[in-house]
């Protein structure tokens, strides 16, 4: 897990990284219990590039179960992780449920832009055989989701809203029993 403490830099917000090897180690197999519908709170609003250039909000994936995923390209517990995101989309292949992955390497690695960030981030998607859509963060997104570290998972119900929240490297059985649950509500 990388820890981040934020920190002003020119006009804009960057971060510094402290890196967090014996972290990730302890944040390993996080678990999360999915919120009750009635309790559940809307997923901030985001509008993000993808590796082509087009936009995506999180309201694209309204009618969907998402698995949210932050994660930066130099993080040993997002490297750890990504074998089960890639997993999980396979076997929950459907209309009804996507992994999304959010990468914050313009926060967390201090690219200067996006287009720096995604020289990066495009060799590490086809390097390592991601089946999922990956998005480039902001340092918005750090306030908004409330994010101290990557990896952080967030599951998202079809209205939009957080049902859990993974801190670390996720369990994976955990993970697939959430989204389970979620695919099953009305």
């Amino acid at each position: 897990m990388r820890t981040l403490f934020g920190r002003s830099r020119m006009p804009g917000i960057v971060l510094a990284l402290v890196f967090g090897t014996a972290s990730a180690l302890a944040q390993q197999g996080a678990h999360a219990t999915v919120v009750p519908q009635a309790s559940r709170q809307a997923a901030p609003a985001f509008q993000l590039a993808d590796s082509s250039g087009a936009n995506k909000q999180v309201a694209d994936y309204r009618g969907k179960v998402v698995l949210l995923n932050f994660w930066a390209t130099e993080c040993g517990g997002c490297k750890l992780e990504i074998p089960s995101l890639i997993e999980l989309a396979s076997a929950h292949k459907s209309d009804s449920f996507t992994v999304v992955g959010v990468s914050m390497d313009t926060s967390y690695e201090g690219s200067k832009s996006a287009d720096e960030a995604w020289s990066k981030v495009k060799p590490f998607v086809l390097n390592n055989k991601l089946n999922y859509p990956i998005l480039m963060g902001e340092a918005a997104l750090i306030t908004s989701y409330k994010l101290g570290a990557v990896p952080a998972t967030y599951l998202i119900d079809r209205q939009g809203r957080i049902a859990a929240t993974y801190a670390g490297v996720i369990d994976k059985s955990d993970v697939d029993s959430n989204i389970d649950k979620l695919m099953a509500e009305q």
